[in-house]
C-alpha cells in the first residue's frame, strides 16, 4: 500500500469512536493525520456494538407497538417477525455510516490505513497490512484507540448456541428460548430485544440486582417492567457450563439447576483489547487488568503518546471517548483543555424502558456524605406518555440541601421511561452548569411533552407545584 507521507502531526491506531473522532477533530483543526484501522472505521461501537444492537431494539420496539395497536383503534392482527429483513436493515444502516466516516476523512485529507497498527519507540507506528505488505508512520503524537472485547467466562466458549455480543449481532432469526449471562447494560439490553421480539428470556446475574450501580428507584422500574414482560430474572446464581443439544443447550447453574435453550448471550462485559499494540517493546504501563496507563489529560507513561476510549479505564461510552479524544486534540494544539469530568457524564440504556441519567444517585450522594433534598415524579400522570400508551417510569431529581434545608444545586438526574435517552440533555446540562433547582424552574417546559415531567419534577423541588 503506497502511502502519501510517512510523517503526521498526529498517528491515530483505532478507527472506533475515540479514533475517528481524534483523527477528524485534528484535521478540522489543520493538523495532518493518519489513522490505522484493519478492521472497518467506526470500531465497536458502530459495526458490533451500539448502533447495530439500537437497530435490533427499534424492530423490537415496531413488534411490541404493532402488539398493541389494537389499543389504539388499529386492527393490525398479529405480528410476525422476518428477522433476515432485520439484519439486512441494521447492515444497510452500519454500511452507510461507515461508508460517511470513510468520506469525512477523505474530504478532510486524513490518511486511512487499513491494517494492525503496533507502536514502536519513538512515536512510530509499524503497520501490517492485510497483503503482508508493511508501512511505517511517524508522529509528532500518536493516539492509541483500539478498543476493547467482549469478554468470555470459563466453560461457555463461543461456538453454536453459545454467542457473546459480537455473535448475536448477526443472528438471522429469533430464538425461541434464550438465556442472557449478565445483568448489566448490554445484557438488559438484549433480554428487553428478544422478549419484545417474542422468546423466551431468562437473564441471569451473579450479584444480589440487575444494573448494579443504578440508583435503586429507577432499577426497581426496569425489574417490574421486565417482570412483565415475561423474563425469567434470577439474581445471586452462578453458571457453571452448558451441555448442547440436539437444538440448542442446558445451562447449568450453580445450585444444580438445568436450564434448557435454544441459544446464550454471554454479556459480563468488556476487555480493553491492546493484545496487538506492541506496548512491550515502548515504556508505556499496563496496569493488571489491562487497562492503558494515563493521567487526566488521556497521557501515557511515554512521552507524546496518548490513550482514549475502552482501551482505559473510564466509562465504555462512545461519547466519552469523543470527548477524550477532543481534549487530546486540544492539548496537542496547547489550548489548554480540562479533563473531563467522568462523574457527571451522561449515560443511556436503550432497553425497554429506557434509564439515562447524570450525577450520582441517592445512595451514591448519601455514601459520599452529601446531604441531599430528593424529588420525583412518575410518568403515569403525564399526558405525552398517556397519549403514547407507555406510562411506566420516574423523573427522579437530586439536589444539594441548602443551609436554609430547601433544595439548591442539581447533582444528579435520573430518568426511566419512554424516551429518556432523548431527554436527559437538559439534565445533564442543569447538573454540569451546576445550576439551582430555583434557577431550573424558571425555564419554561413544551406541553404536552415528555420533558416537561423534568420541569414539573424541579418545580416541586422548589416548595411548590401544580402537578403532583
Amino acid at each position: 500500500m503506497e502511502v502519501m507521507s510517512d510523517t503526521f502531526d498526529l498517528v491515530v491506531i483505532g478507527g472506533g469512536p475515540g479514533g475517528y473522532s481524534a483523527a477528524l477533530y485534528a484535521a478540522s483543526a489543520g493538523l495532518s493525520v493518519a489513522l490505522v484501522e484493519k478492521d472497518a472505521l467506526g470500531g465497536t461501537c458502530l459495526n458490533r456494538g451500539c448502533i447495530p444492537a439500537k437497530a435490533f431494539l427499534e424492530t423490537a420496539a415496531v413488534h411490541r407497538h404493532v402488539e398493541h395497536a389494537a389499543d389504539f383503534g388499529i386492527d393490525a392482527g398479529s405480528p410476525s417477525v422476518n428477522f433476515a429483513v432485520t439484519q439486512a436493515r441494521k447492515q444497510k444502516i452500519v454500511a452507510g455510516l461507515v461508508g460517511g466516516i470513510g468520506a469525512m476523512c477523505k474530504g478532510r485529507k486524513v490518511e486511512v490505513l487499513n491494517g494492525t497498527g503496533s507502536l514502536r519507540p519513538g512515536k512510530r507506528v509499524h503497520v501490517v497490512h492485510p497483503d503482508g505488505a508493511t508501512s511505517d508512520l511517524s508522529g509528532a503524537a500518536v493516539l492509541l484507540a483500539a478498543g476493547s472485547v467482549p469478554r468470555t467466562i470459563p466453560g461457555f466458549d463461543r461456538g453454536g448456541p453459545i454467542m457473546t455480543s459480537d455473535e448475536v449481532l448477526d443472528l438471522d432469526h429469533v430464538p425461541s428460548r434464550i438465556a442472557v449471562i449478565g445483568g448489566g447494560a448490554i445484557g438488559c439490553e438484549f433480554a428487553s430485544t428478544f422478549a419484545d421480539l417474542g422468546s423466551s428470556v431468562t437473564l441471569l446475574e451473579g450479584l444480589p440486582k440487575i444494573l448494579p450501580g443504578l440508583d435503586a428507584d429507577v432499577a426497581r422500574i426496569v425489574v417490574r417492567s421486565f417482570s412483565n414482560k415475561g423474563i425469567d430474572i434470577r439474581t445471586g446464581v452462578s453458571v457453571t457450563g452448558h451441555t448442547p443439544t440436539g437444538s440448542g443447550t442446558t445451562v447449568h447453574l450453580g445450585d444444580g439447576e438445568n436450564i434448557d435453550v435454544d441459544a446464550v448471550v454471554v454479556s459480563v462485559g468488556r476487555r480493553p483489547f491492546a493484545d496487538e499494540l506492541g506496548l512491550e517493546a515502548t515504556t508505556v504501563a499496563v496496569d493488571d487488568r489491562g487497562f492503558v496507563v494515563v493521567d487526566e489529560l488521556c497521557r501515557t507513561t511515554e512521552d507524546g503518546v496518548y490513550a482514549v476510549g475502552d482501551l482505559i479505564n473510564t466509562p465504555q461510552l462512545a461519547h466519552v471517548a469523543y470527548a477524550e479524544a477532543v481534549m487530546v486534540v486540544k492539548e496537542l494544539l496547547g489550548e489548554c483543555p480540562s479533563p473531563v469530568d467522568y462523574t457527571r457524564v451522561p449515560w443511556a440504556i436503550y432497553c425497554h424502558p429506557e434509564v439515562a441519567w447524570a450525577g450520582p444517585g441517592e445512595e451514591a450522594a448519601a455514601e459520599a456524605g452529601i446531604d441531599v433534598v430528593v424529588g420525583k415524579h412518575p410518568f403515569k400522570f403525564n399526558s405525552r406518555a398517556q397519549i403514547l400508551g407507555e406510562t411506566d417510569g420516574m423523573v427522579k431529581i437530586i439536589a444539594r440541601r441548602g443551609p436554609d434545608g430547601r433544595a439548591g444545586q442539581v447533582i444528579g438526574v435520573h430518568m426511566v421511561g419512554p424516551w429518556v435517552t432523548e431527554q436527559l440533555s437538559g439534565g445533564y446540562l442543569a447538573v454540569n452548569w451546576e445550576a439551582t433547582v430555583d434557577e431550573i424552574a424558571e425555564f419554561i417546559q413544551p406541553h404536552p411533552s415528555l420533558s416537561e415531567l423534568f420541569g414539573e419534577t424541579v418545580m416541586s423541588m422548589t416548595g411548590r407545584s401544580f402537578n403532583g
